[in-house]
């Protein structure tokens, strides 16, 4: 009973230390996600990773100092300050080989990921050898651990969250440039290896101050996974940059909590979790790019093309004659549609009422139908005569390619088009003067028409 009470007052952030925990997660979560936008839209997102393994050998020496001059070694400050040197050489040595070299980012990263691990490594198996060195609480810092923070360790995480936040927001613009063209930051005489070294510390701080509560291994995934889910519902930087803190929140607040609930497991490894949950989640129903949304988008699509293609079939078949009525079967030969798709296509465009049924069981246009064939057989061949003006396609190919463009003509672009190519084609062609005639001959219907 005693322990279902526990429970509930953790799920319901009744405890004060449970409340100050999940803030301080969940304040770590928002600049992580905010930074991480940065950091994947500059195509580095292994730079987290990089620099959470350089902090090993600081954090190591850092604890062997401190015990060399007579401390325990278990110094939060002390241990962060190492990290922090160990993150800043990091960064730096990345920064050095991409100036001073021919190799670029990812072998830069690769490099110092390699060479500070393994310092770490080598400095961590020394410690091991040290009587008491078990008790150092260095292990806390490779996989998490919420639990073993006391009040001035929160304090510590949480004002360096709001700060590395508070130099994102107000480097914001500077950052933006530096993300999306560095090369023209370059040129208009913008600092840009300074902005970039002002990057990864801003980086190397959210990542020494998210150590205790993710942990080295994890803090990567911390830094990039709500970017990333973030990508799934827009392309608008400043949208994409609140999605993105807001999901690292939530994943903070939710596996800080879920970790008060269960002790056993790790707090960062629930973290973590909690934030792939919320990237499976925007990977399914992004509004931008999500799966459901994106199946939808493209049968939406496909479903308008033929549409499209119908209606311009039955009027190229029948502009001669605009009273004639053409058949299932000729509609089918002229296109490659399956007997599904195109009676799904004809059922379509009977209930917007652009076509309709005669007696003798053929289709024609409705006058609703007609303007709308109009519109689209113009565009068509304003297409068509565009490529044959100016990209210099054979008359035979340009049906296909502008089969491919047509849809997704707006406004603006057929008044270009009809102020290049207008005087292209003669006036009063057709069943309307601003129809240009098709390049290429059209195959009209042989079938029996009707009135």
């Amino acid at each position: 009973m005693e322990s279902s009470e526990a429970i509930w007052r953790t799920v319901l952030l009744l405890d004060y230390n449970t409340r100050l925990v999940v803030l301080a997660t969940a304040l770590l979560g928002l600049a992580s996600g905010l930074i991480g936008t940065f950091l994947l839209l500059r195509k580095r997102s292994l730079m987290g990773d990089t620099l959470a393994h350089a902090t090993l050998p600081g954090l190591s020496l850092a604890f062997l100092l401190f015990v060399t001059f007579g401390g325990s070694g278990k110094s939060l400050p002390v241990l962060l300050l190492g990290a922090l040197a160990g993150g800043g050489l990091g960064a730096l040595g990345v920064l050095w080989i991409r100036k001073y070299t021919r190799l670029k980012d990812d072998a830069a990263m690769g490099i110092v990921l390699s060479v500070f691990f393994s310092a770490g490594v080598v400095l961590l198996s020394m410690i091991q050898k040290i009587p008491g060195a078990s008790a150092a609480g260095l292990e806390s810092f490779l996989y998490g651990s919420v639990a073993s923070m006391v009040l001035t360790d929160l304090y510590v995480l949480m004002g360096a969250a709001i700060f590395a936040t508070a130099l994102a927001l107000l480097c914001h613009k500077e950052f933006r440039l530096l993300c999306f063209d560095e090369h023209f930051a370059l040129s208009q005489g913008w600092p840009v290896r300074r902005l970039d070294a002002a990057l990864l510390g801003i980086v190397t701080l959210i990542t020494v101050a998210g150590l205790q509560a993710v942990g080295l291994i994890l803090m990567i995934a911390f830094l990039i996974i709500p970017a990333a889910a973030a990508r799934f519902w827009t392309d608008r930087l400043d949208l994409l940059l609140l999605i993105s803190a807001l999901l690292g929140a939530v994943s903070g607040w939710l596996g800080a909590g879920l970790s008060a609930v269960l002790p056993k497991a790790p707090a960062g490894a629930v973290i973590i979790l909690c934030a792939t949950a919320c990237f499976i989640l925007s990977l399914l129903v992004g509004r931008q790019s999500g799966l459901i949304w994106r199946v939808y988008r493209q049968t939406q699509l496909k479903r308008q093309t033929t549409h499209q293609h119908l209606l311009r079939a039955i009027f190229e078949m029948t502009e001669s004659r605009p009273e004639s009525a053409v058949t299932q079967g000729a509609l089918a030969a002229r296109r490659s549609w399956t007997r599904r798709e195109l009676c799904r296509g004809i059922r379509r465009a009977c209930k917007r009422g652009f076509i309709e049924a005669t007696a003798s069981e053929e289709w024609k246009l409705t006058p609703l139908g007609i303007v709308e064939a109009i519109r689209l057989t113009r565009n068509h061949r304003l297409w068509e005569h565009y490529l044959l003006e100016y990209a210099d396609i054979a008359p035979a190919h340009v049906d296909h390619n502008a089969d491919t463009i047509e849809h997704v003509l707006d406004p603006g672009l057929v008044r270009r088009l009809e102020a290049r190519i207008g005087k292209l084609y003669p006036k009063g062609h057709g069943m309307t003067p601003d129809l240009p005639p098709s390049p290429h001959q059209i195959a009209q219907s042989s079938e029996r028409s009707s009135s």
